[in-house]
């Protein structure tokens, strides 16, 4: 796994890939524009050339973009659907003009509704956005399950793909906490080794993509997605260690999203934390 951790872009992308390499990080992940806020944000080829140098002098080896967290593909509302598109498809030409990984989407909510329609509306939206973008693929997260969020199962991650158009350039990004919260236990290798076949059963192992590695503050099952330091919660160091060190996850960017053990953001102790881990995993896996 390419040990990482999500970052600020203030100051241009760049600037990411700096904070990346402060933390001694071999992916990041940042936001391409204000997660809370409509406000388009588009690079400039300065901009962009200045990332792909930084890039390429830094030991930062894969970058993901993650989208907007007001995007509801899957809303009822066609002002929101459009904002959705609108977000969704800058996010991926961005994504394209700086060659990252992959952009990193929350598919919706069904809210109250219907979630077989819910995913047929964020389907729509999301191959609309492929269509009107090119190159850079799109990264689908799980989710705990609250509020009737999209993505809580694999069979509704399938449902997206499959309503999108099965595009090629769809993946998976598969949340530790997420998948616990939603009733998957990942706390151990085996546990953990059957939940991923079942994934790939269902959605195929061509479509993982990357990984995001967070404890969670809630139980098994709970649908409530709230994240815990690295060992610090209910999937703990062994859990943590575990998901780390999954050979299907080998040559994906692995992002800690926080809260880390200094404050919100994550440093370079969450990132040292973090290789720590692995290390555990991969000798347990030795064995």
């Amino acid at each position: 796994m390419l040990v990482g951790a999500h970052v600020s872009p203030a100051g241009g992308p760049a600037r990411a890939v700096d904070r990346g390499v402060e933390r001694g990080a071999e992916a990041i992940q940042f936001f391409n524009q204000s997660p809370r806020a409509w406000r388009a944000r588009e690079y400039t080829e300065e901009e962009a050339a200045e990332y792909r140098e930084a890039l390429e002098a830094s030991t930062v080896q894969a970058a993901l973009i993650h989208t907007v967290y007001l995007i509801n593909c899957a809303s009822r509302d066609r002002t929101i659907r459009r904002k959705s598109l609108q977000a969704l498809t800058t996010a991926l030409r961005s994504g394209a003009v700086l060659g990252v990984s992959g952009v990193v989407l929350h598919a919706g909510s069904a809210l109250a509704g219907d979630v077989k329609r819910a995913i047929t509306r964020a389907g729509k939206v999301i191959r609309e956005a492929l269509e009107d973008s090119e190159g850079c693929p799109l990264h689908l997260e799980n989710t705990a399950g609250s509020g009737g969020t999209l993505g809580r199962s694999f069979e509704e991650l399938s449902g997206l793909i499959e309503a999108a158009g099965g595009d090629r350039r769809i993946g998976l990004c598969l949340d530790s906490c997420h998948l616990y919260a939603s009733g998957y236990d990942v706390r151990t290798a085996e546990g953990l080794r059957e939940v991923i076949d079942e994934c790939v059963g269902i959605v195929g192992v061509d479509r993982l993509a990357s990984v995001h590695v967070n404890d969670s503050k809630t139980g098994l099952g709970s649908n409530v997605d709230r994240h815990a330091p690295l060992g610090e919660g209910e999937l703990g160091a062994k859990g943590c260690a575990v998901f780390l060190s999954e050979p299907r996850f080998d040559d994906l960017p692995g992002i800690f999203e926080g809260p880390g053990v200094e404050g919100k953001a994550p440093s370079k102790a969450d990132v040292d934390a973090m290789k720590r881990l692995r290390k555990r995993g991969l000798s347990a896996r030795r064995r």
